[in-house]
């Protein structure tokens, strides 16, 4: 059977990115994916700004479609139920990361439950709300409230964007690690942009490296790349 990821996190955790990367490792993988965004969250970091290039590559993007683009989650919500039941296909979803985000997971709980599923929580212990195990904990458990769903797995993104250092990676990892066993949770991957890579060793703590390519770009690099 075909899994379907729920990948959740704070405000700049970088899940999106993560969704996005994810979607294309499991088409690569000869997986038949779709990517459906959720994220009624965050108006400029979201999953169905690379619908076009997916397109490209097999990849569906389930989102509001022209004018709609920016448009929330009750208009395309039977397109996303029939996702959710559609057992052929690999399906990620990417969801707003706060509590109210996550309760839109509510209508679809019944059908998530009827197939195999993981849940995974991004964690940059760089940004508020999950600085620590005390505040990652009460993340989870938010969350796991608002959804009705149980978190499985926690991907580790401690970054700092150009600030970003071997010291701040191991430390993220660090914490992560002992959150994982407090919580009784799978911890397997840390994320790294490319640009970034070459600073950052593998395999630390005996976790696997994931390097992503950057692909949400901030509204004002959007600008200077079109040389506006």
């Amino acid at each position: 059977m075909n899994e379907l990821y729920i990948v959740i996190g704070a405000y700049g955790s970088g899940k999106s990115e993560y969704s996005i990367h994810l979607a294309q490792e499991l088409n690569e993988a000869g997986k038949d994916v779709v990517l459906v965004d959720m994220d009624v969250v965050n108006p400029y970091f979201r999953s169905r700004e690379v619908r076009d290039e997916f397109a490209a590559i097999g990849i569906e993007v389930v989102a509001p479609d022209g004018s709609f683009s920016h448009a929330d989650l009750p208009m395309i919500s039977p397109r996303i139920m029939g996702m959710v039941q559609n057992l052929s296909k690999t399906v990620i979803l990417d969801v707003g990361g706060d509590p109210a985000g996550c309760r839109t997971l509510g209508r679809f709980v019944d059908a998530i439950n009827a197939r195999e599923h993981k849940m995974q929580l991004v964690i940059n212990t760089m940004r508020p709300f999950t600085s620590n195990v005390q505040e990652i904990t009460a993340m989870k458990q938010s969350l796991e409230f608002s959804s009705k769903l149980k978190v499985t797995e926690l991907i580790c993104n401690t970054n700092l964007m150009e600030y970003t250092e071997q010291d701040v990676v191991a430390e993220g990892i660090r914490i992560t690690q002992e959150a994982a066993e407090l919580l009784k949770l799978e911890f397997k991957r840390y994320l790294v942009l490319d640009q970034y890579d070459a600073k950052i060793e593998p395999n630390i703590l005996g976790k696997d490296k994931i390097v992503m390519r950057y692909m949400l770009k901030k509204p004002w690099e959007q600008l200077l790349a079109r040389g506006i």
